[in-house]
């Protein structure tokens, strides 16, 4: 059984049928290419976590430093909110007033011996995918659950498969095909 084209999909899940090898295990270790350069103004928000801050600063640096090379002149807010709980209700308050072409909601869960991690991820994924659906403004999804702090530091201070850059990246991708189907 393999993976087609960049989807990851399990071989029948997509159209493309190009099977790349073996289905990956854990989180993928493939960064999206880097969509073009936006030269019009665009609005991002950033939603983040203050728990486990180390790795969600990671998130943030590297989310603003792709913005900034993908959308030089892009205005870009960060609104840090006490835990990943509590993104979505500020999401939701953003996704509201549509001032954003995009919003990243950034955080980091660490999984305990408990349920705890799991059902808060769960909850966050569905509020912030909710509120996408309800509002019609992206929501990029870059809260995040790891097993251990080596994963936590690999995906979110490392270069190699930071997913604040995904998640720029992202954004940027996303507010350009928004943009082209509202005619902006």
């Amino acid at each position: 059984m393999g993976i087609c084209c960049d989807c990851e999909f399990q071989i029948g899940g997509c159209r493309s049928q190009r099977a790349q090898g073996p289905i990956l295990k854990g989180m993928s270790t493939n960064v999206p290419r880097r969509p073009r350069v936006d030269k019009g103004k665009r609005t991002f928000q950033i939603v983040a976590s203050q728990f486990n801050t180390q790795y969600v600063q990671g998130l943030i640096d590297h989310a603003e430093k792709e913005l900034h090379e993908l959308a030089p002149g892009a205005a870009i807010s960060i609104h840090h909110v006490p835990g990943s709980f509590e993104i979505p209700v500020v999401v939701r308050e953003l996704a509201r007033k549509k001032i954003a072409d995009a919003i990243i909601a950034c955080g980091v869960i660490m999984q305990g011996e408990t349920n705890h991690a799991k059902n808060l991820s769960n909850s966050v994924t569905h509020a912030l995918q909710r509120i996408a659906i309800d509002y019609g403004v992206p929501v990029i999804n870059v809260v995040l659950s790891f097993d251990n702090e080596d994963q936590a530091r690999k995906r979110c201070l490392e270069n190699k498969i930071n997913r604040g850059t995904e998640g720029a990246r992202a954004a940027a991708e996303i507010a350009n095909v928004m943009s082209n189907l509202h005619g902006k």
